[in-house]
This record gives structure tokens, sequence and C-alpha cells, in this order.
């Protein structure tokens, strides 16, 4: 897939580090010529030697190393490669891509490229959550440049959240994604996310526990597999994948609309949102207010659109494979299966959400993936691999 590609690979100064030398191992496996650069700080955690010895190529460290500046200059190093990858790419790093710092060789040939880049972030979780670490990312994302990751989970600092690297199979398939890549080129693919929100009054709303991060991960993984991806998220609490074209919701009918709207060029179509089944139709217009007598206010509900099953069992511009997901507390197997057959659709990804499991708004999954042949059960994983695995097998489906 990356068979003769020259990828520079900038490595940062973070704990991270350590996955670099694997990334390069990998990227060379799928036929990548890998140039590396270390900052000073980068040093701290891995050496030149291993970084030259994996990659077989020299290190550069230095911006104003006159031999490599006669060899090599900082401009022609930053152009002669075909994508230009930040590894980790620590809050330092990425504050100075966006501020326009050029004080050390990393960040002039940022500065000096003309190739795409991609960073893959890695930092402590309060550093990645901070105001200014959001304002550069932003500022970098309008700069198109890519990113993958961070994922959620357990730091080396002891702390847990989102900041960790992305693990580096991650960063190979969105490699291929940058250079064009990937066995998901050329088409387009349906996900919709995140809980929806049913209004009560202009206050309150009736909603789930879900966190969008599956639905997320999804996304991530099908754009690095070379997708187009229409992305329609109701009000998650994770942010949307880089480099997908986002569509933001809040009720159910408002996703039922934007998935009619999208649904008719798209080669696959993954439900993977937690939508209510049902709407308050009595929703006030003003606040609702206690008066003292003790009686609390009516509800009266009626069902909401079935998104999945409209979609499967349409006899027009039908996506060759839909997925729907079951988020079940009882008989899982059972209930998904006979939902994949009553929906009309081609599978059916189910979990356990109950409680004790710690699934719903946490950063692993469990799932069983029900078609029509077969029930797969697959281990508990972070919603990451869960994803890439997913997006594997859409892959493969679509290319029979």
């Amino acid at each position: 897939m990356l068979a003769n590609k020259r990828i520079l690979l900038i490595i940062g100064g973070g704990i991270a580090a350590f996955k670099s030398l694997d990334l390069i191992r990998r990227l060379r496996e799928q036929g990548a010529c890998v140039t590396p650069v270390l900052t000073k700080a980068a040093e701290e955690f891995v050496t030149p030697l291993s970084a030259s010895a994996l990659a077989a190529q020299k290190v550069y460290r230095d911006l104003f190393d006159l031999t490599d500046e006669a060899e090599m200059g900082h401009i022609e190093l930053s152009r002669a490669a075909d994508l230009v990858v930040v590894a980790p790419a620590t809050a330092d790093l990425m504050a100075k891509m966006a501020q326009g710092h050029a004080n050390d060789l990393a960040s002039t040939l940022l500065m000096a490229t003309d190739k795409r880049v991609l960073i893959a972030p890695a930092m402590n979780v309060r550093m990645w959550e901070h105001a200014a670490t959001q304002r550069n990312l932003a500022i970098l994302q309008g700069d198109g440049i890519s990113v993958v990751g961070p994922d959620e989970g357990d730091m080396a600092c002891g702390e847990f959240g989102p900041g960790r690297m992305s693990e580096v199979p991650e960063i190979v398939a969105a490699v291929g994604a940058a250079l064009g890549g990937g066995p998901l080129q050329g088409k387009h693919v349906l996900v919709t996310s995140g809980p929806t929100h049913e209004p009560i009054d202009p206050v309150r709303y009736i909603a789930n526990r879900s966190s969008g991060a599956q639905g997320t991960a999804l996304a991530a993984a099908l754009r690095d597999l070379g997708a187009r991806v229409t992305f329609i998220t109701g009000p998650a609490s994770v942010p949307p994948p880089a480099g997908v074209g986002v569509v933001r919701v809040e009720t159910a009918a408002e996703m039922a609309a934007a998935v009619d709207t999208a649904v008719a060029s798209a080669d696959a179509a993954v439900f993977a949102a937690a939508v209510a089944d049902w709407r308050v139709e009595n929703a006030s217009g003003s606040k609702m207010k206690k008066d003292g007598s003790g009686n609390a206010p009516a509800l009266e509900f009626a069902e909401n659109p079935d998104i999945l099953a409209t979609v499967a069992q349409r006899t027009a511009g039908r996506p060759r494979l839909v997925v729907g997901f079951a988020a079940e507390t009882d008989d899982v197997v059972a209930n998904a299966t006979a939902k994949r057959a009553r929906k009309g659709c081609d599978w059916i990804v189910a979990n356990d959400v109950s409680p004790e499991t710690g699934i719903m708004g946490g950063s692993e999954n469990r799932v069983v993936l029900i078609s029509q042949d077969a029930a797969e059960e697959w281990p508990r994983l972070p919603k990451g691999e869960v994803a890439r695995r997913l997006a594997q097998r859409i892959a493969e489906a679509l290319a029979d």
C-alpha cells in the first residue's frame, strides 16, 4: 500500500516516542522509505541510533549542522517526502506549528514543507483538554493538517482520559489514507453516532448515556481506510474526527432527515447512534414550572422514525451494506438476531450495555457481529480497535 512512498517522520519528545520505533518498522513493512527527524526532547526517550537502525536511513537532528546543510538542506529535506508525519505531536510541537515558529529543525521543516502533514497528538489529558491546545488543534485542522487520535485510556503519568497517542496500526492506516490509498478509496460510507435529545420543554430533554465514542472511532477508522465519510452525529460528548463530513443534529427526526439526504449515494451505512425510540409529543414551548400541587405534568409519547429499518428496507437507493447496532441488557445475541431480521439490515453489532459492564460511555466495548449466517463474538477491546476491525470487515464486504 505504501510501496516507494517517502515519509518524513518527526518524532517529538514524549513517552509515546517509544511507539515511533515500531511505527518506523511497520511503515517499512508496507514498503515506505522513512527518514526520521528527532527533536532534542525526543532524544530523551529514543536514541538516534535506534531510529537510524530501524529506518536504515540517516537521522536528522540539528538545524545548524553544516554537513547536513551541504548534503540536504532543510528546504530540500522538507519537500523530498510524500508525507510529513509528526508522531508523537506534543503540545509544544502543536503550539509551534499553529503559531508558525521555526526555531529548531522540526518546526522549520514543518514551516518549509509543501507536502501534506499528518500529526498524532500525545500528551497528558489536562494538556490535551486545555483551551490553548484545543485552539491550536482548530488552527491546524483549519490549515488542512490531518489528525489521527488521540485515544482515551491510562497514561504513563497515572491519569486516565484522552491524550494517548493512537496505536501504530491506526497511524499506519491514517498514513495510507493521507496518501490516497486504502481499500475504501472511492467509497462513500454514512455513519450515525451519539445520542439524540428529545425536548420536553426548552430546558429539559430525554436522552441516554451514549458518549458517541464508538461511532466516532468507526468514522475515523473508515476514513483511515480511504473512505469518504458522512458523519451524522447527535449531541455527543466526544468531538467528531477530522477529515470527515460532519452533520450535527439533535433529535431523531433531524437525524432521519439528514440520513435521507445523504444515504442515496452511500456504498455502506452504519447506524451506531443511540436514537431515542420515543419523543415527547406534547413538548411545551415554555419552561414547565411546579405549581405546588405535587402533580407532575403528564407527558405524552410518540414513536420516533425507525431510521435503520427505513434505510434497510429501501427498494431504491439502498446501500450495498447496511449495519445496525443493538445495545442490549438481556439475551444479547437472541434479541440482536431478532432485530437484524426485523429491521432487514445485513449486519447487527450487538453489545451488552448493562450498568455493570461499564460499556455505555466507557472506553472499551465487547461486541457480537451478527450476520445472516453467523454470530461472531469478539473479545473486550478498546473502542478504537473494535472500530478498526469493523472497518476492515466493511472494506472486505464492499470489495466482494
